[in-house]
């Protein structure tokens, strides 16, 4: 995750950790980071949400805007497109919207009840949540020690008309079972890692 950002200019990260932290932070001690690359671990708790995680680390961010992201989630995105278009909305957040490959093959049924072809993992009709968000300060009073970033906070920010959504068309894939991590461990093993694409 780090990479994706450190590639594209990204100077100062602030992982907020809980549940192994002390393995992430043995971690990004240990790598040898390109210079100028500062990272530093924030201890956030084991069973803090995300948005209460976020304001554990307030004093971190200062009164800048910032970005934040999921450990999950890799992407081809331009980060400097994703900040544009944050700045041109006006908007407190930005939340990157992609769609997904579904992972089950469809079945094409006409109005007969006939199935009449298939389409292997398609791509979702549907925008989720990918995970890369741009907060202006102001995000960070909207959140609590136990928020939950994705419930009260963005539907806040969503009926206010404070949420924009970057709408990403390249690739995303998402760490979230044993499968996905092979797959995209294959990707980086073989040197096709389409998140360290930009630069």
């Amino acid at each position: 995750m780090i990479s994706i950002y450190a590639r594209q200019g990204f100077t100062r990260f602030f992982p907020l950790t809980g549940y192994l932290g002390e393995m992430v932070a043995d971690f990004t001690t240990g790598e040898d980071w390109p210079d100028g690359i500062e990272v530093e671990c924030v201890e956030t708790g084991s069973d803090t949400p995300t948005g209460g995680r976020l304001k554990l680390a307030a004093s971190t961010m200062g009164d800048d805007r910032f970005c934040a992201t999921y450990a999950d989630g890799v992407a081809d995105i331009d980060l400097d497109a994703l900040l544009d278009f944050h700045s041109e909305s006006g908007r407190e957040a930005t939340m990157t919207a992609v769609r997904p490959n579904i992972q089950w093959g469809v079945a094409r049924i006409d109005d007969s009840d006939a199935v009449t072809g298939f389409t292997e993992k398609p791509r979702s009709d549907h925008w989720v949540n990918g995970g890369f968000f741009v907060f202006e300060p102001a995000v960070l009073g909207r959140l609590e020690p136990d928020s939950v970033l994705e419930r009260e906070p963005l539907e806040s920010l969503a009926r206010d008309g404070q949420l924009g959504a970057y709408r990403h068309h390249g690739f995303w894939d998402c760490m979230d079972t044993y499968k996905d991590l092979v797959t995209l461990n294959d990707l980086w093993e073989k040197g096709e890692a389409p998140w360290l694409s930009q630069s």
